[in-house]
């Protein structure tokens, strides 16, 4: 199964600059989210400048790069990675098991994260965490979505309980998102008791007042929530995973 080292590792999401890696690396963080293929998203980039970012994330020996994206087209996701170097990608719209199976087909060694979407305590993708798990999924990511459908970086909250049961769904290691702050960490007690749960994920609250990445909210985040520096590996498949080169699954 993916390992991750400490056990809750902190992704700040959304790095535009090379100012931004230098304030999450001095302050604590692990993981880097650099988005692409994200229309109107606020960080979303050009293929040339996620590429300059993760060789700075890769220059401070610390962070590591994780491509979020919504493309769905899995050719042009594993050429990304391939072209910048990234070997973790996020999966962060509704992309169905099928992508899965394909990145895992092109890229046998990236990681693959897969967002599960909650609004009012429901999941979309819930009737197809077996099939995302079948198809290569390594790691899933739990976040929140908002009452009008948006995705990423919301700021919204989720309740523990729904979590939980969510969390009871599948067997891989998940990271969690959601309006997570310096504060909120005892409404999550018993999430990070998980014992699959692997790090946090981040944007607004590691902002100071002026909209950019700050060093004492970062460092306070990490110091909250227990979290800081490590990376995602692939898991080791099991005797019960689908062989990749079973026919596309339809979801």
């Amino acid at each position: 199964m993916t390992t991750l080292s400490p056990p809750r590792t902190l992704k700040v999401c959304g790095a535009t600059s090379t100012r931004d890696i230098e304030v999450l690396a001095g302050a604590g963080a692990g993981l880097v989210g650099l988005w692409h293929g994200v229309p109107g998203g606020p960080a979303d980039l050009p293929e040339h400048e996620v590429a300059a970012l993760a060789a700075a994330v890769r220059a401070t020996a610390t962070l590591h790069p994780v491509l979020v994206t919504f493309l769905g087209d899995p050719d042009a996701v594993a050429g990304v990675l391939r072209r910048t170097g990234i070997r973790t990608v996020q999966l962060h719209a509704y992309q169905p098991p099928a992508t899965v199976r394909a990145l895992r087909t092109a890229l046998p060694d990236a990681v693959i994260v897969k967002v599960l979407h909650v609004a009012d305590g429901t999941c979309p993708e819930r009737p197809l965490i077996g099939a995302y798990e079948r198809a290569g999924t390594d790691l899933f990511l739990i976040d929140a979505t908002t009452a009008d459908g948006r995705v990423g970086s919301t700021g919204q909250r989720l309740d523990e309980e729904t979590v939980l049961r969510l969390a009871e769904r599948f067997t891989l290691p998940f990271w969690l998102a959601g309006g997570l702050d310096r504060t909120n960490r005892s409404a999550y007690e018993r999430v990070l008791r998980h014992p699959r749960l692997r790090g946090i994920d981040v944007d607004t609250a590691a902002r100071g007042g002026d909209g950019r990445f700050g060093a004492p909210e970062v460092a306070a985040l990490a110091h909250a929530w227990d979290a800081g520096p490590g990376h995602p590996t692939p898991r080791t498949p099991s005797a019960t995973d689908t062989p990749t080169t079973r026919p596309t699954e339809q979801p």
